[in-house]
């Protein structure tokens, strides 16, 4: 079940729901609309699973950067968000799509007890230009069933993330090295 925006705000009150920072502004009937961050890795060349992704980091300017289409951008949320309680997905939105713009092109599960900021994977279908901290997408929150595991408090691969993260599987497949 997802959260609507009040039962949101109240599980925020509460301390079950982290977004870091918060604007009630942003709340919408049933997600919050998170911002894209203040930087962008351009990943360079071909990309190789047994490799680690070469990338150039750059800071977007107030007066934006272009996108260009048939390049992979990893971004990330300036929000900071997660819960103990309640599993969240995130999602691009309505605004950003008809831009052509693809703001998170995989992995929109956030466990509970994963509380990061949000690598993007991003793709654009046209030259785009876009902004930091400008609208992105949504964040819905999700009730779930079953005995509560803490994906902080794992072993996983992407539990310590606390910016953009390049693809890791290079260190699952032979011969890959770190």
């Amino acid at each position: 079940m997802i959260l609507t925006g009040p039962a949101i705000a109240a599980a925020i009150a509460a301390g079950e729901i982290c977004i870091d920072p918060f604007d009630p502004s942003q709340l919408s009937p049933n997600a919050y609309d998170w911002r894209l961050g203040e930087s962008l890795r351009i990943c360079d060349g071909d990309l190789d699973a047994a490799r680690p992704t070469a990338f150039t980091e750059t800071t977007i300017p107030s007066t934006g950067i272009v996108l260009q289409p048939g390049t992979l951008y990893l971004g990330v949320t300036h929000e900071r968000t997660g819960s103990e309680t309640y599993a969240q997905m995130l999602n691009g939105d309505r605004t950003t799509g008809s831009l052509g713009i693809w703001v998170h092109v995989s992995a929109p599960l956030g466990h509970v007890g994963h509380a990061i900021h949000w690598t993007l994977e991003i793709r654009a279908t046209k030259p785009v230009r876009v902004y930091p901290r400008m609208t992105f997408g949504k964040l819905v929150f999700l009730t779930t069933a079953g005995d509560l595991a803490s994906y902080q408090h794992s072993d996983a691969k992407y539990a310590a993330s606390s910016g953009i993260d390049i693809s890791r599987l290079y260190t699952e497949i032979a011969g890959g090295s770190p």
